[in-house]
């Protein structure tokens, strides 16, 4: 996921020791805040251990952060958290013209059936030339 703004808090370092690898652990909260215009919206984000020494983000630096959002539960209470895995200075352009996709095509078993006789330009339709009442050919393909 991606998300776009301007960087206007950077909360305290966190670090800690963990229990089970005994490895030493550090995150750091950043607040942004989005560009949507009347209704801008504040997000929440970390980045752990060498992303935050390496990227190293300001207040005030206009950035594109793309996420990972995971929810834990943890004595029935849950915890969500939005995780920067890549962050770019600067803003990137929506209006930059999107690769297009060829429809996928439908598969041959997904047609729509045209009953016998039927005319696309919407003449009357015709009779099949066995006539009225006559039983379906042998060559039945439904599935019932």
């Amino acid at each position: 996921m991606e998300i776009q703004g301007k960087i206007i808090h950077v909360l305290p370092l966190q670090s800690g020791v963990g229990k089970a690898s005994g490895k030493e652990w550090k995150k750091q909260d950043y607040v942004l805040e989005t560009l949507d215009g009347q209704y801008p919206k504040k997000i929440c984000f970390n980045l752990w251990g060498d992303n935050i020494d390496r990227i190293g983000l300001q207040v005030g630096e206009d950035v594109t952060v793309q996420i990972d959002i995971e929810s834990r539960e943890f004595n029935g209470r849950w915890y969500t958290e939005v995780r920067a895995w890549r962050v770019d200075r600067g803003l990137v352009s929506l209006s930059a013209p999107q690769q297009q996709v060829a429809p996928a095509p439908t598969p041959a078993g997904y047609a729509a059936p045209q009953p016998q006789g039927f005319d696309p330009l919407g003449s009357a339709p015709t009779m099949p030339a066995s006539g009225l009442g006559a039983a379906p050919a042998a060559a039945d393909d439904l599935p019932f």
